[in-house]
């Protein structure tokens, strides 16, 4: 195929279709003269006569005959790719991959995804969880195009744009044998919006994130910069699985307020701020030299609603 130009191959069968070189020039908005010389190099390539005068009709030859069936073949896939083409571009259809924390997919995604599938119902959506770290790699080697993770996070080769905050919040059990009888789940002074410091928590048994990702990050500094140096009793990564020791008086944990905030939660939990606040920032990761597609967009523009 090296040297066969598509173009050539078209004008011959416009020549055929309509019976002269004079006419296929007007159908195909090129000079008689080009359309000459466009048939004389795809004859030149090929080492055969596609095109002979009877009159002054122009006709196939045997050669060209049998060429027009794959031209007519060429001609209908072309047809097919601009028709996909156009499809991507209009972000019908397409592949979106992205990463982020198990929390921010549970609380945060599923409304994005919703939205974005209703627009967009040929869009392939892939949803990868993990560790900032790890999540940035994939980012930054291209498995992924895009990301949501907690912040701070910086690579030079990726931008990364904060879109939403969340309030972390001080979460104990609500009632039960092994809940606070003074109604104080956290440790801290008994008005349930009074805010919970980190001595309080110092000799609580803690149920936070594992260690290595960027939230149990975010949540050591709070203590430390308190002077306290948290020793949790248990570390998970699953934010339900965290809830549920938590509803079952095991222990305390510091959770974003969006995770503990449906009408079943009231019931299961007593929810005190922090202080000083502790907010964790979710930021938008892309490789600075992406090329966004159509369904790559809509994707950051949903995400970038948030705010």
């Amino acid at each position: 195929m090296r040297g066969l130009n598509l173009d050539q191959l078209i004008t011959f069968a416009t020549v055929v279709e309509h019976g002269g070189f004079t006419e296929a020039a007007g159908r195909l908005g090129l000079t008689q003269p080009a359309v000459s010389m466009q048939i004389r190099n795809l004859e030149e390539r090929f080492g055969v006569r596609l095109v002979e005068r009877v009159g002054k009709r122009a006709l196939p030859t045997a050669a060209g005959r049998d060429l027009l069936p794959f031209i007519r073949r060429l001609r209908e896939e072309m047809e097919a790719a601009t028709v996909a083409m156009g499809r991507h571009r209009a972000g019908q259809v397409g592949r979106v991959r992205i990463g982020t924390g198990a929390t921010a997919c549970i609380y945060r995604l599923p409304p994005i995804l919703t939205a974005l599938r209703s627009a967009h119902p040929g869009l392939e959506i892939i949803v990868v969880t993990g560790n900032t770290p790890d999540i940035l790699d994939a980012v930054e080697g291209g498995s992924l195009d895009l990301a949501l993770v907690t912040l701070p996070a910086g690579r030079p080769g990726l931008s990364i744009e904060a879109v939403c905050a969340e309030e972390l919040v001080c979460v104990g059990p609500r009632g039960g044998p092994n809940s606070d009888p003074c109604g104080d789940p956290c440790g801290g002074a008994q008005d349930p919006a009074a805010g919970v410091a980190p001595a309080a928590l110092a000799d609580q048994t803690l149920i936070l994130y594992e260690r290595g990702g960027t939230m149990r990050a975010v949540i050591d500094g709070w203590f430390m910069a308190g002077g306290i140096q948290p020793r949790p009793a248990m570390e998970l990564g699953n934010v339900e699985a965290i809830k549920n020791l938590v509803a079952a008086g095991l222990g305390r944990s510091i959770l974003p307020s969006v995770t503990v905030g449906s009408p079943q939660d009231c019931d299961r939990f007593a929810v005190q701020p922090l202080m000083p606040p502790l907010i964790r920032k979710l930021g938008l990761v892309l490789r600075r030299d992406k090329v966004l597609d159509a369904g790559v967009r809509a994707m950051v523009k949903s995400i970038t609603d948030m705010r």
